[in-house]
This record gives C-alpha cells, sequence and structure tokens, in this order.
C-alpha cells in the first residue's frame, strides 16, 4: 500500500496487538475511492494473517469524518461502463465481506460523519465506538437509490428492524447520543476524550487472549448465516483448542496469582 499520506489511502499500522486501517482522504470526509475498496480488502487480509494481530480497528482520519460513503466524483470515470460497474460493485463487495469474514473482531472507531457507505462499513464491524460529536445517515431516499437487501437484513440483524425502518425511511441524520440508545453504537465517549478512550479500549481487547478472540469471532460469523448453514463444528473446534492452548494455562495461573495474563497465541 501506498505510503504517501497525501494520496487517499488505507494506511495500516500496529499497535497493541490492534491492526489499524485508516481510510485516509480527510479532504472529502474520507469518502473510499475504487482503489481505496480494493486496499481495504488487501489490508484486512494482512491483519488476518498476522499472528501479533488480536483485532482490527477500521476509523477514518481526522476528526471531521469516519466515512462519508463512496467518492461520486469518480463515478464519471470508474462507473461509465456495466463492465466498470461491476467491476467497482465487485470491489465494494469484497471490501464488506473481507470486514464481515475476518477472523479477528472488527472494531469501526468514530468520530463525525458516518453516513451512506461509511455507515454500511460501520456495521459489518462487530462492535462500533464513538465520539458525542458522531452523526449517522443513509440518505438514500433522498436520492433516489434503492437498498439492497443484503444490506437492510445485515443492519436489521445488528440493530433491529425498528432502527433501521426510522433510518431508511426518515433518511435522517442520527446524533452520537442517540444512535447509542438505538443500539447502532455499542459505546459513546466525550469528544474531547474520545481519541484516548478508544486507544484505551482496544488496547484492552489487544491483551486478550487471541485464541478465544478467533473462536468468538467465529461464532459470530455462524450466527450470520441461515440455520441450516451454520458450521457449529468449526466453533467447537477453535474453543476445543483454547482449552488446549498455553494461553489457557496461562490464564488460570494469572488469575491465581492475581496479575495479568501474557498471553501469545499458542
Amino acid at each position: 500500500m501506498n505510503t504517501d499520506t497525501q494520496v487517499p489511502q488505507i494506511v495500516y499500522r500496529v499497535e497493541n496487538g490492534v491492526a489499524w486501517l485508516v481510510i485516509d482522504q480527510p479532504a472529502k470526509m474520507n469518502a473510499m475511492r475504487l482503489e481505496m475498496w480494493i486496499g481495504l480488502a488487501e489490508a484486512l487480509a494482512q491483519a488476518d494473517a498476522d499472528p501479533a494481530v488480536c483485532a482490527i480497528a477500521l476509523t477514518g482520519a481526522g476528526e471531521r469524518s469516519f466515512c462519508a460513503g463512496a467518492d461520486i466524483s469518480q463515478f464519471g470515470e470508474k462507473r461509465s461502463t456495466p463492465a466498470d460497474v461491476l467491476y467497482y460493485d465487485h470491489a465494494v463487495e469484497r471490501a464488506c465481506a473481507a470486514l464481515g469474514g475476518a477472523q479477528k473482531p472488527t472494531i469501526a472507531v468514530i468520530s463525525g460523519i458516518c453516513f451512506g457507505g461509511g455507515m454500511e462499513l460501520a456495521m459489518y464491524c462487530d462492535l462500533r465506538i464513538a465520539s458525542s460529536t458522531s452523526r449517522f445517515r443513509i440518505p438514500a431516499a433522498r436520492l433516489g437509490l434503492g437498498y439492497g437487501y443484503g444490506s437492510i437484513e445485515l443492519m436489521a440483524r445488528k440493530i433491529g428492524i425498528g432502527p433501521v425502518a426510522d433510518l431508511l425511511i426518515s433518511a435522517r441524520i442520527i446524533e452520537g447520543a442517540a444512535a447509542l440508545r438505538m443500539g447502532i453504537v455499542n459505546a459513546l465517549f466525550d469528544a474531547e476524550t474520545f481519541r484516548v478512550e478508544a486507544q484505551s479500549y482496544l488496547a484492552m481487547i489487544g491483551k486478550n487472549a487471541p485464541l478465544t478472540l478467533k473462536a468468538i469471532k467465529r461464532a459470530l460469523i455462524e450466527l450470520t448465516r441461515p440455520e441450516a448453514a451454520r458450521d457449529i463444528g468449526a466453533v467447537d473446534e477453535l474453543v476445543a483448542a483454547c482449552f488446549a492452548s498455553q494461553d489457557y494455562r496461562e490464564g488460570q495461573l494469572a488469575f491465581r496469582e492475581k496479575r495479568d495474563p501474557v498471553f501469545t497465541g499458542c
């Protein structure tokens, strides 16, 4: 991935067991360009393959926006033919599928605007934590856009049919406090301390047992599938691996010694 921060991109870094994926186009409220959709899928694969990573955080550059959705200014060039549209849509679908199917827990760290496709990215994450200044909106009904069944099903599964109906039918802006009440976000922090609180929250997750987190994430993935298609055996195998691990023994020892455990993922 490009390391020139002036170029719209997905910036990747690892801190304290957490892979941070930063949507970096602040001049356009972190709108996603085609190359960024492609880069997001690549970054997620990199984080999934890294044994030093326990969890994945998705955030936006700066404080004004998490993500304003797709960069529409590209559409004339990148979505001008049926083949272009198909390629673009596949890149978006691949990024969203990689986010929802990541083997490790994913957390959206949201400050400012979280609109349209940006909100869809946040909803594909397992958890969403936000600043009190955050704002959420799906403006499809104000743009004449059709909203696909798969996206509606995803949100309804995460936050319920009532809140999703409100979001889509009203197309209104939901402020941070209301988003917390509606279940759109799992935790809300004051804007002044948000980045510190978010770092602390992610660092706490990064200290947890990697094998346990992996087993939990696989269970969450299976819950998104039709009941008949769920692979409960795969979850059971991961749970068994936890009990057979050195980390399980370390966790017990640390509990007895009244200290923090030091997990290694094996």
